[in-house]
């Protein structure tokens, strides 16, 4: 896809990792994506962890505003046992998802972290073997 007027949203989401739960917060991000990579909508889930600083960092890429709703509705579970083991500092939302993801998002963060939304310029999408280098 090549378009500006893409459906698909990546989020970003920065979590400071609470003192003492970097083991349990591993934990519980390993259980849920793998929940994810099963059952979820998401097109790709990675999560990175800075020990140093304890910070983590989750991208989750989706096809559409449905697929975000769909993710929700499946992970929640997931979502609050990650959350034992975190705070999230900063939230980014790349491209336009629709008035009720935008709704959804700003409603579970509330006032607790920066949010941003980015509109897309251009891009594409190549998750095909043959492209593999």
């Amino acid at each position: 896809m090549t378009t500006h007027d893409s459906t698909t949203l990546l989020f970003r989401n920065t979590m400071r990792v609470t003192e003492g739960h970097l083991e349990g917060f591993r934990d519980a991000v390993t259980r849920a994506v793998a929940f994810a990579e099963q059952h979820g909508p998401q097109l790709m889930v990675e999560t990175f962890v800075d020990e140093e600083r304890m910070l983590a960092h989750s991208f989750q890429l989706y096809r559409d505003s449905d697929a975000v709703r769909l993710h929700w509705k499946l992970a929640d579970p997931y979502i609050q046992e990650v959350m034992r083991h975190c705070q999230v500092e900063r939230f980014e939302v790349f491209g336009s998802p629709d008035d009720d993801v935008v709704a959804g998002v700003r409603s579970a963060l509330g006032e607790q972290c920066t949010l941003t939304f980015n509109s897309r310029v251009a891009g594409f999408v190549r998750f095909t073997s043959e492209h593999r280098a």
